[in-house]
């Protein structure tokens, strides 16, 4: 295995900055691109090279395929890092970066292009032995074969935007009657966001869990897994707290999972890091969901629990190393739980773009704090409003939910509202204390 010398990465944020620790611990150099806005970040100081791409708006820089590559080829870097957002999971720019010579760190791009169509992803899966939720045979083609495949289903059923993720494109329908709208509104956003209008069906599950596996496969098909996060902390279908081990599960439920992320991965063929996704219903039932084909926002949580660095074994992935399943042995070593501190009202949920004043950050036993944010920052109102994780250890569940309580408490940012007293809500709320939440908690704390 030979190991780059260079790598550009193609991100901003905490991201960008985590990327860059990584690689500085590989004695990997780093090329940082910016926005105009990003002239002042982090990351774009604490990398070897910087090259601004292009304005604040995304599609003109960290959207600007051309602009990468030239940034990519006249710093002569081997390999581009994605991050996670923006282009990670981008076919056209994964099959460009290996039509200019240049690694793309992730999988191959025929895995992306799978796993970003959810609907024959879940099809595939299905036929080999891995349970989906009830819905469509692939993609509906209009608005008659959704409500046929509705009637058949039963309401409620979810429309999904194939191409999609993250919530969007997707409507909760609850009669015919709801259909016409939601699948109209449904199709415009999918088209507006991912550039795809299509859509499958999917029976609607209230009370679930929604849990999700990391794993790792190397360039000969070698599989394993870290584990299982539990994402079913959201708001609109966005996460807002992740923690490892899983609660609420049995161990036999927990193995399961583990066992169809596996076959999930060597059916699909599926290569460097990734993130199969998964409903856990209130009996315990397992269904597929999608696959995530990038490192994700939650990586620490698992990276705490197991002692694995999930960045540098991806980057290492990428040069070609193989893992040795004999040799690896996976360990939970404690509790971990993250919390995603965004620039927004704590009640209306609305950005709060800004200059930051006093920042300090919380510290003490079994804290860690990704972020790229410092006193002085502008927060620019372009991006994505995640400016900090909070990831917290403990010995077991109830000292790591004492610890982030702590943690919170200790967060001080002035000049930006921030998301921390609705973390600290559903903290202290009994049902996540328990452990038997499931993705309706948010909805049910009103």
């Amino acid at each position: 295995m030979k190991l780059f010398k260079k790598v550009l990465i193609a991100n901003r944020g905490e991201i960008a900055v985590r990327v860059i620790r990584a690689c500085r611990e590989l004695g990997i150099r780093t090329v940082a691109v910016y926005s105009e806005a990003d002239r002042q970040s982090i990351h774009v100081r604490l990398a070897d090279e910087a090259i601004c791409i292009g304005p604040a708006e995304p599609q003109q820089s960290y959207l600007n395929v051309p602009a990468i590559l030239s940034a990519a080829e006249i710093t002569d870097s081997e390999a581009i890092h994605p991050g996670y957002g923006f282009l990670s999971e981008n076919p056209q720019f994964a099959e460009a970066c290996v039509k200019s010579g240049i690694v793309f760190i992730g999988p191959r791009p025929e895995n992306i292009r799978l796993a970003g169509d959810k609907a024959r992803a879940r099809t595939l899966l299905k036929k080999k032995g891995i349970p989906v939720v009830p819905g469509s045979n692939g993609v509906v083609k209009d608005m008659e074969t959704a409500k046929e495949v509705a009637r058949k289903v039963g309401y409620p059923v979810v429309l999904k935007a194939s191409a999609g993720g993250g919530g969007r494109g997707m409507r909760i329908v609850r009669s015919e009657e709801e259909m016409e709208m939601a699948f109209a509104t449904s199709q415009q956003e999918a088209v507006a966001t991912f550039g795809s209008g299509s859509l499958y069906i999917e029976k609607y599950l209230s009370e679930i869990k929604h849990i999700e596996v990391q794993i790792l496969a190397d360039h000969k098909g070698n599989v394993i897994h870290l584990g299982e996060r539990d994402c079913s902390v959201q708001r609109r279908h966005q996460k807002l707290i992740e923690e490892a081990p899983a609660p609420g599960i049995s161990e036999k439920t927990r193995k399961r999972l583990w066992d169809y992320a596996v076959k999930a991965a060597k059916v699909l063929k599926y290569r460097n890091v990734g993130t199969i996704e998964f409903i856990v219903d209130e009996d315990e039932n397992i269904y597929f969901m999608e696959i995530n084909t990038r490192i994700q926002v939650e990586h620490p949580v698992t990276e705490a629990v197991t002692g694995v660095d999930i960045l540098k074994e991806q980057i290492l992935l990428a040069a070609g190393k193989e893992i040795d399943r004999k040799a690896f042995k996976l360990r939970f070593l404690c509790h971990a739980i993250e919390c995603r501190i965004n620039a927004e009202d704590p009640e209306t949920f609305m950005p709060s773009a800004g200059r930051i004043g006093m920042l300090y950050l919380p510290g003490g036993p079994g804290v860690r704090v990704d972020t790229a944010v410092y006193s002085g920052w502008n927060i620019p109102s372009q991006y994505d409003s995640l400016i900090a994780k909070v990831i917290v250890r403990g010995m077991e569940r109830t000292e790591a939910i004492m610890r982030m309580r702590r943690a919170l408490e200790e967060f001080i940012i002035e000049g930006v509202k921030t998301n921390i007293p609705y973390h600290l809500k559903v903290l202290s709320s009994e049902e996540f204390f328990s452990g038997r939440y499931r993705t309706n908690l948010v909805e049910n704390l009103k």
